[in-house]
Order: structure tokens, then C-alpha cells, then sequence
């Protein structure tokens, strides 16, 4: 499967700034996360406990095992973290015991924030048992805001997990309605009056720092907020009145989603999940046709696209394609999509069917519409510059982009780097190769030796071209020589002590040209240079 954002990082987070009117966030958490999907997973430890039975989550911590997590019947038991484990089965002698296992948890919430991409593409991480979603302009889509809350918390109750979920101006504030408050969906504006009730922990500050304020007396947000500000910071620090004022919606720092969010997106939603492969290409090609024409009213072409299937189980399969060329060109970039498709290594599994189907523009470049002239001579070139294009998109849809590959030119003196081969369906344009005058012999041969191989030579000075030198058991009179050209090697890579190279261009008396290097100097009576032929001109 093609993921077409692995190698697109997303933006760095941006600085907090003063909300944005209309703009909304959700909050989703996991109270239960880790216990419910050690529920879920099969286990072999015979010695866990009963599967009914309470469940709690140990993990290493002074020395001897602590609970880590559990589920509501443990907590309703005051088996909550922090208690150890023999205490907890003193307690409860018929706990279940499981080992806790991070990684696990947080791959599981990764892809519950994949599947959460099907009500927003801008979807991130909220600590390891929380996501945080910005709806702005999407709950019209869902019925509003309450009816996209409700929906959500019935997928996850439908992937078996418990979960809660708040609406409000600011992630902050979201976050700490979903995890400390009742109130489902915070008014725009009215953060302050909202979640004034809410404890101190909802800042999620440090435990000592949490201790210290409730021992003053301030244990509300609204304490907080009706102390003087300056007091405050003098002696909790400037932390305490940033998180104050995010949380109480004063302040937006926006997300930083786990995926880059589209330039240009087209969804379709199902009433009834869709399995055929034949519905989902039709779905596709319509949605295709409204990305193109947005594209062209903003003159621009796509060069990635990318589709998304989000099946009714929560999987979410991607797939990507590169254009050669930006294009607009509907039905050839859904030849390039098609082609994708039929490369998957894992085919295409409906499952129980696909929910909802997003096409999107990932990458585009400037387009200006082109207009033919009447003589087809006329743009000649450009047709077969955009037909090679066209060629390169449809081989690495076939074959794999990383298997499609042209030369680029390297900013460098040495030969053996002055070409790098790159993938042929990059967004960035190749460098111009160097030039020479028109009528003057290159100054590089055709072929380059990939290690350059040894010869002897007999030169008439010490340091100058060679008169006949024997390569490959044959020997060879030089007829001309031009050079030297000297060329140091980039000491930063292989070191300062490396020898200095001499190059000639040599034309032997059959008319064959090659070009060889001095490998050092002679330097009075120490180690004689070496010579080699380096490569061979056309």
C-alpha cells in the first residue's frame, strides 16, 4: 500500500494566538482505553484471573508492580493507580491482572484517530488515551454539533470502546470539558463561564504544582481567574496563566494533525456501505471531476493525489498517486489511481463495506490553461515534454515511484557525485547540468568508470601528461593531451589527508579518447603517484 504522506511532514505546532471567531474543537477520550482493549485481545496467561472479574494493568515502579490502569469495576473497588498489586489482591482476590503494554495502546489509538478522519482530516494525538479534533466547517455535515458528537461516541461504542467527547472554541478547553466537566458542547465565547466549576487538575499541570494550589485554597478555575494575574506568575510562574487562559478559551494554539491536510478535498458519504470494487471507481471518478474543476478555477494541477476508503470496521486504507506533470486531466489521474489499485500487494478488502470515500489534492503546481495553435509544429516540444511526463506517471503508478528514477545534477566539483539518481516523479525540478560552448568538446566524458581502474604510464616529465600508458594488457600512444585539470577531493567527506587528483584528456593515435587522472605527486623520492582512466569519451 502507497502511504502518500510518510514523506510529508506535517507543519510545526504554531504559536498560541487569540481565538479565532467560528473556529471549533473535539475532544475525544478513552477513559478505559488500555483495560478495554486487553479485554478485546486473546490472552495466554491462564493465571490472569477470570474474565469478568475486575481487570487492572501493572507495570514496574519502585521495585515491586503497581497498578498502571483499570477498568470501572477495579476503580469502583478504590483499585486505582498507584496501588500495589498486592494490596490490590488482598483486596480482591479475584482481580484479573494483565501486564501493561503501551505500544500496543498507542497503536490502537492511532488508528482510532484514522478512523476519526472520516468526520475531519485534521485529527491529532491528545496524550496517549485522547485525540483532539478540529470540526471547524465540518458538524453541518453530520446534522450539527450534538449529532456529530453523538455519532462518534456510537462508532467508538460500536469498536468497543468507552468514550467521552466535548465542543468548545479552543483544544484546551475541549479537552478539559471531555475529561473533567458535564458540559458536552461549550457555546462559542462562553469557555470562561463554562468551565469556571472545573478543578485546577483540569490544567494538567505538575502534580506539585496542582497540590500547591488547592493547599492555598484556589482548587477552580474560577478561583484562579479572579486572582490578581501578577501575583499569580510571581509565584507559580508563566505557564500557570498560559494554561489558565487556553483552557478558558482566551487563547488558541491550534493542532498539529498527525496528517497533512489537504490542499483540495472531495468526500462522498454512503447511507449504505458500499463493497463492490466497480461502485468504488465510479464513487471515485465523480469526485474526481469536482476536484478538477476546483482546480481549475484556482489555475492550478495536481501533482499527488491521494484516496481514502474508510471502512465501516474503523480500517482506513490510503493509496497515492504522482502525476509526471501538473495535470487536471481527470481520467488520467484516475488511470494513475486505478493503477495503484491494482498494485496493492494487500488488495482492496471492502470488509463490510466502505462508510465514506475521500479523494484529495495533496500537492499542486501553478496551471495556466494552454491554448493550441493551428500549426501543430508549432508545439512540438512541449507535447513531447508533457507525453514524457504523462509516460513517467503512468510507470511509477505501475512499478512503484522509488523504481522510475532520472539523473539530477549535484552542486559539487567532484565527478564521481556530480549526478544522483532521484525519483522521476519528484515535485522539486532537477538543477540544469553545466553547459559548455557550442563546437568545444565536453569537458566530462559519457561513460564514468564506477571505480576508477589502474594503468602504467610513462610520461615525459614527471608532472606532465602521459606519452603511452597500458590499460587492460593493451598500450596505447597518446597523440594529444589537454590538462591538467586539478581537482581536490571534498575533504569534509573523505578526510584532509586525501591525494590530490590530476586530470588530462588523452586522444591515443587510433582516435580513441579517454580521460585519466594522477592520483598525487611525485614529491622527491617517496611513493610514486598512481594513474587511472576514470572514464571514456563518446
Amino acid at each position: 500500500m502507497s502511504d502518500i504522506s510518510s514523506n510529508a511532514p506535517c507543519p510545526s505546532p504554531a504559536p498560541p494566538q487569540q481565538t479565532t471567531p467560528g473556529r471549533r474543537y473535539l475532544a475525544l477520550w478513552f477513559p478505559f482505553l488500555p483495560c478495554e482493549r486487553t479485554r478485546s485481545a486473546p490472552t495466554g496467561n491462564a493465571c490472569a484471573g477470570p474474565a469478568e472479574a475486575p481487570l487492572v494493568l501493572v507495570g514496574r515502579e519502585g521495585g515491586g508492580l503497581r497498578i498502571v490502569a483499570a477498568d470501572a469495576a477495579a476503580l469502583a473497588l478504590g483499585l486505582g493507580p498507584g496501588v500495589a498489586l498486592a494490596d490490590a489482591r488482598a483486596r480482591a482476590p479475584a482481580l484479573r491482572v494483565e501486564a501493561m503494554n503501551e505500544a500496543e495502546d498507542a497503536a490502537l489509538l492511532r488508528r482510532l484517530a484514522a478512523a476519526c478522519g472520516l468526520y475531519t482530516p485534521l485529527v491529532a494525538l491528545d496524550g496517549a488515551d485522547g485525540l483532539a479534533l478540529d470540526v471547524t466547517g465540518c458538524a453541518h455535515l453530520f446534522g450539527g454539533e450534538a449529532e456529530m458528537r453523538a455519532r462518534l461516541i456510537a462508532r467508538m461504542a460500536h469498536f468497543g470502546l468507552t468514550a467521552r467527547a466535548a465542543l468548545a472554541g479552543a483544544p484546551e478547553a475541549a479537552r478539559a470539558s471531555a475529561r473533567y466537566g458535564e458540559a458536552t458542547i461549550v457555546a462559542p465565547g462562553a469557555e470562561a463561564q463554562a468551565l469556571a466549576g472545573l478543578p485546577v487538575a483540569a490544567l494538567d499541570l505538575p502534580a506539585a504544582t496542582t497540590l500547591a494550589l488547592t493547599r492555598a485554597g484556589l482548587r477552580s478555575l474560577g478561583d484562579l481567574d479572579a486572582r490578581p494575574r501578577q501575583a499569580l506568575a510571581a509565584r507559580f510562574g508563566a505557564t500557570l496563566l498560559d494554561r489558565l487562559d487556553r483552557t478558558l478559551g482566551r487563547l488558541d494554539a491550534r493542532l498539529t494533525p498527525l496528517r497533512r491536510p489537504p490542499e483540495l478535498m472531495a468526500e462522498k458519504h454512503f447511507a449504505e456501505p458500499i463493497g463492490r470494487i466497480e461502485d468504488v471507481v465510479h464513487a471515485l471518478t465523480r469526485l474526481m471531476a469536482d476536484l478538477t474543476a476546483a482546480l481549475e478555477a484556482r489555475g492550478r494541477g495536481a501533482r499527488l493525489v491521494g484516496a481514502a476508503f474508510f471502512r465501516a470496521d474503523g480500517a482506513v486504507r490510503r493509496i497515492g498517486a504522482r502525476a509526471g506533470r501538473a495535470s487536471r486531466d481527470g481520467p488520467g489521474l484516475m488511470r494513475l489511481l486505478t493503477l495503484e489499485l491494482e498494485r496493492l500487494a494487500d488488495p482492496l478488502d471492502p470488509g463490510f463495506g466502505f462508510d465514506a470515500l475521500r479523494l484529495a489534492v495533496l500537492r499542486s503546481e501553478p496551471l495556466a490553461a494552454a491554448q493550441d495553435d493551428l500549426e501543430a509544429t508549432a508545439h512540438a516540444g512541449r507535447d513531447e515534454a508533457a507525453a514524457l511526463a504523462d509516460l513517467v506517471g503512468r510507470l511509477g503508478a505501475r512499478f512503484g515511484a522509488a523504481r522510475v528514477t532520472r539523473f539530477h545534477a549535484q552542486d559539487t566539483h567532484e565527478p564521481t557525485r556530480a549526478a544522483a539518481r532521484r525519483s522521476a516523479l519528484e515535485d522539486e525540478a532537477p538543477a540544469p547540468w553545466p553547459g559548455h560552448p557550442d563546437g568545444e568538446p565536453p569537458l566530462r566524458p559519457l561513460t564514468l568508470f564506477s571505480a576508477p581502474q589502474p594503468i602504467e604510464v610513462v610520461a615525459e616529465v614527471p608532472d606532465g601528461p602521459p606519452l603511452r600508458f597500458r590499460w587492460r594488457r593493451a598500450l596505447h600512444e597518446a597523440a594529444r593531451a589537454e590538462g591538467p585539470e586539478r581537482i581536490a577531493p571534498e575533504w569534509w567527506r573523505v578526510g584532509p589527508e586525501a591525494p590530490t587528483r590530476d586530470y588530462y584528456r588523452v586522444e591515443d593515435a587510433q582516435g580513441r579518447r579517454f580521460w585519466l587522472f594522477r592520483e598525487g605527486f611525485y614529491a622527491g623520492y617517496g611513493e610514486r603517484p598512481r594513474w587511472f582512466v576514470h572514464g571514456l569519451f563518446a
